[in-house]
């Protein structure tokens, strides 16, 4: 072989997995340059949404930590399974109804509850502090 596999796989790629934005042919093309600005301003958007729901998901964790207190000091196992069913069905409704695959709500689910119900057993193991989750602070 003469080149590497990376060169090998840029000439079999498909055009669109090698086309950038390029603002010099955005420049030359008038249609280039209004998709340039659309996709600039569709990324600021999804930006601001990624703020927004890295903000939620730290406010859903303490909220889980708080309940990850209360189990721990009531003796409660960090699973709870019946919560576990209502929520699978509450947010394939809610994905469905707001034009969301149901599985990417399902795998957003799975994430949080086992997130959740790993900090919960540490809170438990440690006596019910929460301290025990401040590892950023």
């Amino acid at each position: 072989m003469n080149g590497s596999i990376l060169d090998i796989m840029r000439e079999t790629s498909s055009d669109w997995q090698k086309t950038t934005i390029d603002s010099a042919q955005a420049a030359a093309h008038p249609e280039t340059a209004q998709a340039v600005a659309r996709i600039k301003a569709l990324r600021q958007t999804i930006d601001n949404i990624d703020s927004a729901a890295i903000a939620l998901l730290a406010e859903r964790f303490k909220a889980t930590s708080q309940v990850g207190v209360l189990k721990a000091n009531a003796g409660f196992a960090p699973e709870d399974t019946k919560r576990e069913d209502y929520q699978i069905e509450r947010l394939h409704r809610i994905a469905i109804d707001a034009g969301l695959d149901p599985e990417i709500a399902e795998m957003y689910r799975e994430f949080v509850v086992t997130e959740a119900k790993k900090r919960h057993k540490r809170i438990a193991d440690a006596g019910g502090d929460p301290g025990v989750l401040d590892v950023f602070a």
